[in-house]
């Protein structure tokens, strides 16, 4: 069922790049099916919006009245209330370590130059309907930002509002609220409808369409998204000894439940390891309920790696670039520093990747984005104007500088214009 994969082979990268490929693969005709959705939500605006919820999600009613919102809450478990509640304190407690200040800088000839950090004006979020920790990771940063307004995106499957997302939300005093999903809401918050405002940016993970439609919309240039690819779940453990064989098999299912197109690798040194792995997931799969997607995602998207050493582990890790790494070996430390492709990173022998996911951030690069992209922070919520103020000496100093550059580059009026400014008294 499970793949295994020896790096000592001469085409082991190929094999392993064949896998990784194997889910970022867009099929045109998704791609076709997406773009239909937009066209059309831009065309027809609420009409189509409706449409498509009812279509997708039997749901007919994108405003959620304040009365089915206060009736969802208070249906919700006061223990499922309370682990929101401590999540979020925990959340809002890493994100505020994230300040960033602006940058000021007075040169030698009393130029001034300005890095002004300026909160994006409104944001939309999203929510799987049945993930409220997803709504704490995306808005929190944002809040923390001194973003205005923060529009929520969540399904409504059957007309029924899920009470915990709903809960998130009167936490951190979220009032705009839509009963939406998929490419068409991601449409509907980029271009505007009657109903739904256009925001300037859409964050969150979502369905594969959903994520295409973030791409596509922030193509236009119309709506920002966030720089890392926000896909289906991934985890790479690398292990030795310290865990049992049912503990790293624990950690591969426990993010391969999340969707069929999730991935699960396990790397080490032990061939005695491995085999004990593959007879674990197969013993553990047996007690899920999630059993057919896990199955579906064990097949097609995962493995089990024998490398003959840190150094291998290592170039394999970095390779691949997954969201998620689990290290529990003995002497972790020392290799650490040289995993620089990840999202994020949980260590030693009680480090455990779904409990990281609801206490720091789990909105996190997935398929290799990690080598060019972090996860979603207070960074993706501001941006930067940048200010400059030359003085006399400094105009005619570095004005040269682009004169020439501007000359050699044939862009006549830049050069003129900075000539006429250096002659300026």
């Amino acid at each position: 069922m499970i793949k295994i994969l020896d790096s000592n082979k001469k085409n082991f990268y190929v094999k392993l790049n064949q896998l990784l490929n194997n889910r970022r693969n867009v099929k045109k005709s998704n791609l076709k099916t997406v773009q239909k959705i937009i066209n059309n939500v831009k065309k027809n605006k609420d009409k189509a919006l409706i449409y498509y919820e009812k279509k997708f999600n039997n749901n007919s009613k994108i405003v959620p009245s304040k009365k089915q919102i206060e009736k969802a809450i208070k249906s919700l478990d006061p223990k499922v209330k309370k682990a929101i509640d401590d999540a979020y304190k925990r959340i809002k407690e890493w994100h505020s370590k994230q300040k960033i200040k602006d940058i000021y800088y007075k040169d030698k000839l009393n130029n001034k130059f300005y890095y002004r950090k300026v909160p994006i004006s409104d944001v939309a979020c999203y929510v799987p309907s049945n993930l409220p920790s997803c709504l704490l990771m995306c808005a929190t940063p944002a809040i923390l930002s001194g973003v205005k307004r923060i529009v929520i995106l969540t399904p409504s499957v059957n007309g029924k509002l899920n009470p915990a997302v709903y809960y998130a939300a009167s936490k951190l005093k979220l009032k705009e609220i839509y009963a939406v999903s998929g490419a068409s809401a991601v449409a509907a918050a980029a271009y505007g409808t009657p109903t739904i405002k256009p925001v300037s940016k859409i964050v969150g993970a979502g369905s594969l369409f959903t994520s295409l439609a973030k791409r596509l919309v922030s193509l236009e240039g119309v709506c920002g998204i966030e720089s890392a690819f926000l896909g289906p779940s991934e985890i790479v453990v690398w292990a030795d000894t310290t865990l049992s064989a049912k503990e790293i098999g624990s950690s591969c299912l426990a993010q391969l439940e999340h969707s069929p197109d999730s991935m699960a690798i396990f790397v080490t040194k032990s061939k005695k390891l491995l085999k004990e792995v593959k007879i674990s997931l197969l013993q553990q799969l047996k007690d899920l309920t999630n059993k057919t997607i896990i199955q579906k995602s064990l097949k097609n998207n995962s493995a089990l790696i024998y490398a003959s050493s840190e150094k291998k582990i290592i170039s394999i890790l970095n390779f691949i670039a997954p969201e998620h790494i689990e290290i529990a070996i003995k002497n972790y430390k020392k290799y650490i520093n040289q995993i620089n492709n990840v999202g994020s990173v949980v260590l030693g022998k009680y480090g455990c990747m779904a409990s990281s996911d609801y206490h720091s951030q789990h909105q996190l690069p997935t398929h290799g984005s990690a080598k060019y992209s972090s996860g979603l922070g207070v960074k993706d919520f501001v941006k930067f104007i940048s200010y400059n103020k030359m003085t006399k000496k400094g105009i005619a100093k570095y004005g040269n500088t682009g004169y020439v550059l501007s000359k050699y580059e044939k862009l006549i009026a830049h050069s003129k214009s900075i000539k006429i400014k250096m002659r300026k008294k």
